[in-house]
């Protein structure tokens, strides 16, 4: 199965891992996105689509033509986007990106991957493991791998794979997760976020249902998360609370004998722990050979933006490491900061930017809450503005509310006026805090602003 498709916002990290994937099956890719008006420089992702041959254009429907068998678009786009009102008006096919991807996946054995938190490292867990015991998987995953781009010219989130298995990471915030049909699922947790627990539980459940093969939910194994409170990961792993774990984030984490397999998680934090617990899990139940797992989870990498430690800034004799982080929810950000607090006693500076209007708004209790209960009198908080993806969004919240919640907050609290501004905050408390984090969605300027950080003194 091969053709022309075209995929509306392709620097998204769906789209831009569906367009890696239609590559490897051999199809002609071509793309718009926003990011390209008025000829913007294309993102390191974007490179790596051109590179390999797929054609670039900015979303004003000019990248629609005779050619283009298929429309691919993701529930971000409105009804008013230009290469979408091009693709109906020459009578185009147009599929959703979650029905684009099964219908990609649907020659291989699926493992898919859902849950409100973890799912995109735990994924990346388990297509590595699977790949390192001989299984050699396709793997579509929400976030890159380390080491998985090739040198930038591949897309990281993407593995390439000859078996008959597939691990691919399927999405609740549209509940597009009901496109897949696959052989086996992970659930990794269940919260609020983008709709109530319990209707979060009700769509897991039914996306559950009708798995033919193994089913490991999380759910069902941990004790539910609770802002503010521990994250309780169960008995089967072992809980280090090791304050210079974050040092070397290839300290292991020892977790306790699962099934007669002893294994190490690589990665610091709790959450992690669970994540690895998860993987572990399924890989065993597909037949993993069990003496293998454990050399295989210990060689993990990492994933790009999942508490991931880009350098240090020097301040005079002492070093203060730099992460950068996707978190975006209560949940994601209270495993975030409560990780590097356990690590950092001097203090952590976070800038975190909203990745959306709506999620904001329907988050913003819980973000108070969380933020109340965990932030240090050492800790500093930088709220820069909502990142404005465009379109009809309500704009009548934004992080001043956030802001405004967290008065009686512990931890010092900033509102930055942009990206740059958050900058040069975070550069003056830089000497008297241990580690600075820069935490969000969809922001392509936030990996950006970890790594100039680090350029502080190298200049």
């Amino acid at each position: 199965m091969s053709g022309s498709v075209h995929l509306v916002g392709i620097g998204g990290v769906g789209m831009s891992a569906l367009a890696q994937a239609y590559l490897d099956a051999g199809w002609n890719v071509s793309g718009a996105d926003r990011s390209l008006r008025g000829g913007g420089a294309p993102t390191p992702v974007l490179s790596a689509l051109a590179s390999q041959g797929v054609r670039l254009f900015p979303d004003d429907g000019s990248g629609v033509g005779e050619a283009t068998g298929r429309l691919v678009i993701s529930t971000a786009i409105e009804e008013t986007n230009p290469d979408l009102l091009a693709a109906r008006a020459r009578g185009i096919p147009v599929a959703h990106r979650a029905a684009a991807l099964a219908e990609l996946l649907s020659d291989r054995k699926l493992v898919a991957v859902a849950g409100t938190c973890g799912k995109s490292t735990v994924t990346a867990m388990l297509g590595h493991m699977l790949a390192e015991c001989g299984f050699d998987p396709l793997v579509v995953n929400g976030a890159q791998i380390v080491g998985w781009d090739a040198d930038g010219t591949r897309v990281g989130s993407v593995r390439r794979g000859g078996g008959e298995w597939a691990v691919a990471e399927v999405d609740e915030s549209d509940k597009s997760l009901t496109a897949f049909r696959p052989y086996a699922a992970i659930v990794t947790n269940a919260s609020a976020d983008h709709y109530s627990k319990e209707e979060m539980d009700e769509v897991f459940d039914a996306f559950v249902r009708d798995v033919p093969g193994p089913v490991i939910d999380g759910r069902a194994i941990f004790k539910e998360f609770k802002v503010g409170k521990e994250f309780k990961v169960g008995k089967e792993i072992k809980d280090v609370n090791d304050p210079n774990s974050l040092n070397d984030l290839n300290d292991p984490n020892d977790l306790n004998d699962l099934k007669g397999i002893a294994a190490r998680c690589p990665l610091p934090g709790a959450h992690n722990r669970a994540n690895a617990l998860l993987a572990l899990r399924m890989a065993d139940a597909l037949g993993a050979p069990r003496e293998r797992l454990g050399d295989a989870l210990a060689t993990f990498p990492g994933v790009e933006r999942r508490l991931q430690r880009v350098g240090y800034v020097q301040c005079g004799d002492r070093q203060v490491a730099v992460f950068d982080d996707y978190a975006h929810n209560p949940e994601k950000l209270h495993a975030m900061l409560t990780t590097l607090q356990a690590a950092y006693l001097q203090g952590v500076a976070v800038v975190w930017r909203p990745h959306g209007y709506a999620p904001l708004r329907k988050m913003l209790d819980a973000l108070a809450a969380m933020f109340r209960e965990t932030l240090r009198p050492q800790d500093l908080l930088v709220l820069p503005p909502v990142y404005d993806a465009g379109g009809t969004a309500d704009r009548s919240v934004n992080s001043d509310a956030l802001a405004a919640l967290l008065a009686d907050a512990k931890g010092k609290v900033v509102l930055a006026s942009d990206l740059k501004e958050a900058e040069t905050v975070l550069r003056t408390h830089a000497p008297a805090v241990g580690a600075i984090v820069t935490a969000g969605a969809r922001d392509p300027g936030l990996p950006v602003l970890a790594r100039r950080l680090i350029q502080q003194g190298k200049e």
